[in-house]
């Protein structure tokens, strides 16, 4: 049997134990030893990956234990180790699992765990969503404050109580405000799709206290917590959510935003993760 097809053929029934065999692997096959921090790059921002620092090693993510191709087109199939400013790590996780494809919590869940298996105390979040404040145009990065998870799933089990009160770290947020003093902040709602929100949803989140629907992040953060990670949520407003925009929604039009903000995001992140 082939590595990949054992790869795939991962089953998740100790995931934490898949999490470890994924990081050994990561570990040989790049030849770091410990990586300090992990990205994901959602639609977007893709782009900054080649601006943090020096490449050490690539890998086709679905050749790491527990991972596969990513479903999304805008998500890049790489998981690369970069070295940045101080000797730092960063580990690019290149296969985003989304709640939607069906593949399970633990599959989503299985990059942050495999990142701290790396030794990463760092995780940085980031994707594309749709923006209910109509002063946040298409190109917009938010900081991410706060989330609200309407997936009705969680990647804890059992009787497993962790603290979110501070999940998406003030302290980070305030490194990236250095960088960029103009970031706004917001609350991010994940729906579990793949359809888009219908402007009836979109107005219940609005209700509910949310500025950002998306279908990703709020499962990853909740996990990195869990692994003992800080966490950093940035997303990039790639068009009006449902019934706040005039026009109807499309992949198409995600992918172009995140396409036309790309370069400047990429720079704007690069810079924040060498200060973190």
């Amino acid at each position: 049997m082939n590595q990949t097809s054992h790869n795939n053929e991962l089953d998740f029934n100790d995931p934490f134990e898949t999490a470890k065999k994924a990081a050994e692997f990561i570990a040989e096959r790049t030849g770091v030893e410990k990586h300090d921090i992990a990205l994901v790059l959602g639609s977007g921002w893709g782009g900054a990956a080649d601006l943090l620092g020096k490449t050490v090693a690539e890998i086709p993510a679905h050749e790491v234990p527990g991972f596969s191709k990513p479903a999304v087109e805008g998500h890049v199939g790489i998981t690369r180790s970069i070295e940045i400013e101080g000797g730092k790590h960063a580990l690019v996780l290149g296969s985003r699992t989304h709640f939607y494809e069906g593949r399970g919590v633990r599959a989503v869940a299985h990059g942050m765990r495999t990142a701290a298996a790396t030794g990463a105390k760092i995780a940085v979040l980031t994707n594309g969503c749709g923006g209910l404040n109509p002063e946040w145009g298409p190109g917009q990065p938010v900081l991410i404050s706060d989330h609200i998870n309407l997936t009705a799933a969680s990647p804890l089990e059992g009787a497993t109580f962790v603290d979110l009160t501070d999940l998406y770290s003030k302290r980070l947020r305030d490194v990236a405000k250095n960088i960029d003093p103009t970031l706004p902040e917001g609350v991010y709602c994940q729906f579990r799709g793949p359809h888009y929100e219908t402007p009836a949803e979109v107005q219940m989140a609005k209700i509910l206290g949310a500025d950002l629907v998306g279908m990703s992040t709020t499962l990853e953060a909740i996990a990195a917590r869990e692994a003992g990670m800080e966490v950093l949520g940035i997303s990039l407003v790639t068009n009006l959510a449902a019934g706040i925009s005039e026009t109807a929604l499309s992949h198409e039009e995600v992918i172009e935003a995140g396409r036309a903000a790309g370069p400047r995001i990429s720079r704007l992140l690069a810079d924040i993760v060498r200060k973190l």
